[in-house]
């Protein structure tokens, strides 16, 4: 009777035999997976947390966050608009949004470095104007910067050498990593990765 029933639906002994191998194989890995639960629920965790939280200082206006920004798979809006808020350009006052991919590298630096400290943010958003002046006043300020779309930021962690961050950011390879030794700060964007 299995004989007829595989006849009909177009299959051979051979791929009956490769199918009870794929078969028992997967039971296999099942039972590892069974056995190995704890350390494989452990590393998920750690590599797709549950919830993300950050905690930042803007060092020009001494506003101070710390807030969960991402949970149970999605960004929370509104935590995204104090984000935004609080890393707006001091300057000129305006604001605009922050892109989650920057919070992201944000949230896997603090934790490369086992950090959970807040985040000094030297500059966040920039309007175009703001960007205008300081290319006028400072060298290094690109005339394209990230920092008008909301992808960069300039930061420093109490206690924590700029050249740590600096080595930790290069190692996750995510975006730009620039590395400014004299003013002792480090900056991170979400374009290329590149370094300077």
């Amino acid at each position: 009777m299995t004989k007829h029933i595989l006849e009909n639906h177009g299959h051979d002994e051979d791929s009956v035999v490769a199918s009870r191998r794929r078969f028992l194989k997967n039971m296999a890995y099942g039972t590892l997976l069974t056995i190995g639960t704890p350390v494989i629920a452990n590393a998920s965790v750690r590599r797709f947390p549950v919830y993300k939280t950050l905690a930042f200082q803007n060092m020009h206006t001494g506003d101070k966050l710390k807030l969960t920004y991402f949970e149970q798979g999605r960004y929370i809006s509104e935590a995204l608009q104090e984000i935004n808020y609080l890393l707006r350009d001091y300057r000129s006052g305006d604001v605009h949004p922050i892109d989650p991919a920057l919070l992201d590298q944000l949230y896997d630096l603090r934790m490369m470095l086992g950090v959970n400290k807040p985040f000094n943010i030297l500059s966040a958003y920039r309007s175009p104007s703001t960007n205008a002046i300081l290319r006028k006043q400072t060298h290094g300020v690109a005339k394209h910067s990230l920092h008008m779309q909301g992808k960069a930021v300039d930061i420093r962690l109490p206690g924590v050498d700029t050249r740590k961050i600096r080595n930790a950011a290069l190692a996750m390879r995510q975006g730009g990593v620039g590395y400014y030794g004299h003013s002792d700060f480090v900056h991170i964007d979400t374009g290329d990765f590149r370094t300077w």
